[in-house]
């Protein structure tokens, strides 16, 4: 090899070892003022044969079926399923490795968390205060709960919360035994409170409620939308993963939206009207896309 072949080599590695030590040293990107990014181990990115759904899960709330949901997704047990239970604004249901609604995985059934109890530490931002309850979020997960003054008279000290269904919230599906949810879930497509302490509320979808409305309707459907695959963030390459930023509803920021939102409701206000603003950057390097949840 030439000395000026061999020159210009070390001076190409070179340039790539600087270049290298640059980007290392780059601090990361700061985050826009009163947001967070969520725990890769709990977003699901769900692909649909209707577009993409990105679901944050709340182990707070629903720890053993965040445990259970995650491990399924982390072996692609739900890749290739079908909706198989669609109904008009109310919810999208999916799961069933057999289609029917009367399957599972083999994984154990897993035990109602339709309500859990907590401590005056319990992370709540507060939207409203009707009488006897505190109604808000938990991340991006609405939730109710009895109010902190109970405590004391509580054998254990704690009172209890529960998820809401609002447009967004993820919920396990399960027949007439509290404790027979496994594998199958449901998104809803709108509220119904019918549904609060009596199916668990795991979740809660951060981007794609469009999509979720777009799923075929049927009991089961004509030619049933599918998943084409559901990953753990965490399990998507990290050069090839969404950039997803949820507004921290513990924020100042998102306090000035629960104000603004109940100021333009007035008497009409509900928990389900507040939307979590969430950004949403593709893989291409596309300008950041806004998105909220839920979304009305």
């Amino acid at each position: 090899m030439s000395v000026v072949k061999k020159t210009a080599i070390a001076a190409t590695l070179g340039t790539v070892a600087t270049l290298g030590a640059t980007l290392a040293a780059m601090p990361a990107l700061a985050l826009d003022p009163g947001y967070r990014v969520p725990d890769p181990n709990t977003v699901l990115v769900i692909e649909t044969t209707k577009g993409e759904v990105i679901a944050e899960l709340s182990p707070t709330m629903a720890p053993n079926h965040v445990a259970q949901i995650t491990a399924l997704a982390h072996e692609h047990f739900y890749d290739g399923q079908i909706f198989h239970r669609v109904i008009e604004d109310f919810m999208d249901q999916t799961g069933d490795p057999t289609g029917t609604g009367q399957g599972g995985s083999k994984m154990p059934n897993i035990k109602a968390e339709f309500t859990m109890r907590h401590d005056a530490a319990f992370p709540m931002a507060v939207a409203s205060h009707p009488s006897g309850a505190l109604m808000g979020f938990v991340g991006a997960l609405p939730v109710e709960s009895q109010v902190n003054e109970l405590m004391p008279i509580s054998k254990d000290g704690k009172v209890t919360a529960w998820g809401l269904y609002c447009q967004g919230t993820v919920g396990a599906a399960r027949d007439s035994d509290a404790d027979s949810a496994n594998s199958q879930f449901f998104l809803m497509r709108a509220p119904n409170s019918v549904l609060e302490k009596r199916y668990t509320a795991f979740g809660v979808v951060l981007s794609g409620l469009d999509v979720v409305r777009k799923i075929k309707i049927g009991e089961p459907p004509v030619n049933p939308d599918k998943m084409i695959s559901v990953r753990l963030l965490s399990d998507i390459p990290e050069a090839e993963r969404p950039k997803i930023e949820v507004m921290d509803t513990l924020s100042p920021q998102f306090k000035a939206i629960i104000d603004q939102t109940r100021k333009d409701k007035g008497a009409d206000f509900s928990v389900c009207d507040i939307n979590v603003p969430v950004k949403v950057t593709r893989v291409t390097g596309t300008p950041v896309a806004a998105a909220a949840a839920p979304a009305k």
